[in-house]
């Protein structure tokens, strides 16, 4: 017997995470029942999981894991009411469902990772892990230092303090642009902070996420991670571990 949610991000259906957000919301059954209960253990073996009214097999299956340039006016979901250009229609001759790794916003561009590892997904973008996140900022403006040690010190947002960042100049201007690292993934996080500092983000694109570069790779274009690659992001995710 094992949890529900644990065999159901391992069959990648989506990160931890989120499979615990459909299993609240009543989106998941078991032999024709639906559970609500994160902690619900099942025989993987013997019991008939859906998830919306679609059978999820828990076979074996071969990991996926992919690099994308996701390009600005793309959603970061597989599905969207409102029609619009999702990461799904990037994914042309991928066999078999992967689901984005964290999030990139509508406006925004670079690297984003897709998967059917729930358990490889999870480990990359929980809030206590801190894989940094690199990024290339255009704002309005340029920012004084005062203002960037203050970003990089930590701000309130929704009433609690971002954790410590790296903020920096590169070429000032009219349309200053910035280099930028995060280290926690907070929903449209680098625009908040900057147009509460009076510096709204005119472009942003995500360049790396835990030592894994998007290099060269055109934006719609993806391709599959090298193990290089793998190893430098469990290294990651094994340093965020050990970060107090």
């Amino acid at each position: 017997m094992e949890r529900i949610n644990k065999l159901l991000a391992r069959a990648g259906v989506a990160s931890r995470r989120a499979v615990d957000g459909l299993i609240s919301a009543g989106r998941v059954s078991v032999n024709g029942r639906v559970v609500q209960e994160l902690g619900t253990r099942i025989d993987p073996a013997r019991d008939a999981i859906r998830v919306d009214g679609r059978r999820v097999h828990l076979a074996a299956r071969t990991k996926i894991y992919l690099m994308l340039h996701k390009p600005r006016g793309v959603v970061t979901t597989l599905d969207d009411p409102e029609g619009r250009t999702t990461v799904r229609e990037l994914l042309r001759g991928i066999r078999g469902r992967v689901f984005p790794v964290g999030r990139l916003d509508y406006h925004s561009e670079g690297l984003l990772f897709l998967t059917n590892d729930g358990t490889w997904a999870q480990d990359l973008t929980h809030p206590g892990r801190h894989v940094p996140k690199r990024y290339r900022v255009k704002v309005r403006g340029t920012p004084s230092q005062q203002t960037l040690q203050r970003l990089a010190q930590g701000i309130l947002l929704d009433g609690r303090r971002t954790a410590e960042a790296e903020f920096r100049c590169s070429r000032p201007g009219a349309n200053a642009w910035l280099d930028v690292t995060l280290f926690e993934g907070r929903k449209n996080q680098i625009r908040r902070m900057l147009r509460s500092s009076g510096h709204p983000v005119v472009k942003l694109r995500r360049l790396a996420v835990g030592g894994v570069e998007l290099g060269d790779l055109p934006p719609g274009r993806f391709r599959h991670l090298t193990e290089l690659e793998m190893k430098r992001l469990r290294r990651a995710v094994r340093a965020a571990r050990n970060t107090p």
